[in-house]
């Protein structure tokens, strides 16, 4: 998962600014939650800078927090409130008379007018409920410093030493108004493993955003899947930009959460959300996390990037896509080589904004979707969500050579009925001069973003698409006795792009949980499961291969965080995944909560990492 929305930075461009406003703020974090939130203690200028990348960067300090509740407004959630003065660092931005004059005005349209006259009215669905979206094991917990020589049961295999990172949603502020999973600030839970023994960690991923919200000690920036819809949204907009024409934020230096991906390339962990730039993440020597800077690869990069890049295991390349729901092109597709040198993007030409979740690459091609979930802004005006499933559009997938001159190279194929937010592995079968495609197709398409009555169905699928016929076919992996709704996770990432034979997915029942996880195998459709137990929940199985160039392709290991959420505690789990035995369970020294995707980072990769 991640956040799939409408780019503020963007619309800010063609539109408005943004804007910090000077009230104070709320933690999410109750009594009954251990949490703090990290206060950079260094001055913040009215509109803050982008992080810049410091040959060597120094550890940030962080001072404690307490925290004051309020209670809620009838019908509405709780505004954010204040923070405990006397812990709070003097960070507050250098306001000038006026500034503070405007920031005071805009603070009490945004209260009496669009949160308690537009908002107030309209009860918020299930999609967009703060009470739905970060309840129990899916709300925010603090940061947390490195835990050394955390209790292990089992054994630990010894060639695993390295780091687990795995990315997530953690708002930093209470929402104040409509809030979807997505919309969360970035944050990087990480066990570290050397010699059979861990430890633990989790920082926020500093994002522009962030350090804005937090000097100022309010919720700003508007929510793009929460708050960007219907009226309340555009008013939203418009507040966004009068904040930031008063100088009272910089929206120039990114509004991502960062809160998706992480993929580690060119000797950099980066954390991403396709709403902005990846930001570069560093791994300490102590298994800290510290975040560099906003990422633009020596400033060849300069729009956002889709949270699922691709890297080639053979070219060591990385692929991806870049999408834009304001102005055309609203697609584009590059390439950075293994040394960080980016392409020169290439149009491809779509009729309307698509929302592009994920993408699949083959050894030769790209393969692009252009599926139902669209974004069309003038739905705003008529009340709606800009994110609207066009069932009267087809579905194609376009073939696209990695090296093409152009776009007019892409061969597009329709695919009815079929929307996939992820995609598992692509390859060529040159003897039927096919190209295969697995992925997880789901319906109701939009039913991560928009209410719906209909049970959400996550199949995995075969998808052939004839580049001879111009024709495609659709094949369920599993039997009908067999089908359960698989969602994320991934293959032995050695074998991207090329035939493979396990798949290893997350068991997504009761959804949004994961109950467990399952190793299918794409060829005969046999599934093995592991369940987490009763009580148990995690996410997205890790594949940790033992030696790449390993004759069997299951020759590694799963990783998954879970929760348990009778004895409210979290570990890391360690299974054969040959076997889909238990091999080692990691208990960790605080709740982590539900998340998205991660990576394993092997200690000689961290000793050479940038």
């Amino acid at each position: 998962m991640a956040s799939n929305s409408i780019s503020i930075s963007s619309a800010n461009n063609r539109v408005i600014h943004q804007s910090i406003t000077n009230k104070k703020s709320k933690s999410l974090l109750n009594s009954n939650r251990p949490n703090s939130i990290k206060i950079i203690q260094k001055p913040i200028t009215p509109a803050a800078t982008a992080l810049q990348c410091p040959p060597a960067p120094q550890s940030t300090s962080y001072g404690p927090v307490t925290y004051i509740d309020a209670p809620a407004r009838p019908g509405r959630p709780k505004q954010a409130r204040n923070i405990n003065e006397g812990n709070k660092p003097a960070i507050r931005p250098d306001w000038n008379l006026v500034q503070r004059m405007a920031a005071t005005a805009l603070d009490t349209i945004e209260d009496g007018f669009i949160s308690n006259v537009l908002e107030k009215s309209q009860p918020l669905p299930k999609t967009t409920d703060p009470a739905v979206q970060i309840a129990g094991n899916f709300a925010p917990v603090t940061e947390q410093p490195p835990k050394h020589n955390l209790p292990v049961t089992g054994r630990i295999p010894p060639f695993i030493n390295g780091v687990y990172v795995r990315n997530g949603a953690n708002p930093h502020m209470e929402p104040s108004a409509g809030h979807h999973l997505f919309d969360g600030d970035g944050m990087v839970h990480a066990v570290s493993i050397q010699n059979g023994k861990a430890s633990y960690a989790c920082r926020f991923t500093e994002t522009a955003r962030l350090r804005q919200e937090r000097a100022i000690g309010r919720t700003v920036f508007p929510k793009a899947i929460g708050e960007l819809h219907g009226h309340s949204g555009i008013a939203r907009l418009f507040l966004f930009g009068a904040r930031s024409l008063c100088g009272l934020v910089d929206p120039s230096e990114g509004t991502g959460v960062a809160n998706a991906g992480l993929i580690y390339f060119n000797n950099r962990l980066l954390a991403m959300s396709e709403d902005d730039l990846p930001y570069h993440v560093r791994v300490t020597p102590t298994g800290d996390l510290e975040t560099v800077c906003r990422h633009d690869f020596d400033g060849q990069l300069g729009a956002s990037m889709i949270a699922h890049p691709k890297v080639d295991p053979v070219s060591k390349e990385m692929f991806s896509l870049s999408y834009d729901v304001i102005k055309k092109p609203y697609l584009k597709y590059f390439r950075i080589s293994p040394d960080g040198k980016k392409s020169a993007d290439m149009e491809i030409p779509l009729k309307e904004p698509t929302m592009i979740h994920d993408f699949a690459i083959t050894e030769n091609n790209i393969i692009v979707p252009d599926q139902q979930v669209v974004f069309r802004l003038p739905e705003m005006i008529r009340g709606k969500s800009p994110l609207v499933l066009d069932k009267n559009k087809m579905s194609r997938f376009g073939i696209l050579p990695k090296y093409a001159s152009d776009a007019t190279e892409i061969k597009w194929v329709d695919v009815p009925d079929c929307f996939c937010f992820h995609f598992w592995n692509a390859w060529e079968e040159p003897e039927t001069d096919e190209v295969v495609v697995i992925g997880s197709c789901m319906t109701p398409a939009d039913s991560i973003f928009n209410e719906s009555e209909q049970s959400l169905k996550s199949v995995l699928t075969e998808i052939r698409l004839n580049l001879r016929t111009g024709k495609s076919t659709q094949r369920p992996v599993l039997s009908p006795t067999e089908q359960i709704n698989l969602e994320v996770g991934m293959v032995n990432k050695n074998k991207l792009g090329r035939k493979s034979r396990y798949a290893y997915l997350a068991i997504a029942e009761p959804w949004p949980k994961v109950s467990g996880f399952a190793k299918v195998d794409l060829l005969t459709g046999n599934v093995q499961k592991f369940n987490y137990g009763e009580s148990k929940f995690g996410g997205e199985p890790y594949f940790v291969s033992r030696d790449p160039n390993s004759e069997r392709e299951d020759d590694g290991y799963i990783l998954s965080y879970i929760h348990d959420e009778k004895e409210s505690q979290s570990y890391l789990l360690i299974i054969n995944a040959a076997d889909m035995r238990l091999e080692a369970t990691v208990k960790l020294p605080s709740r982590v909560p539900y998340g998205f995707h991660g990576t394993f980072v092997e200690s000689k990769e961290l000793e050479t990492q940038a």
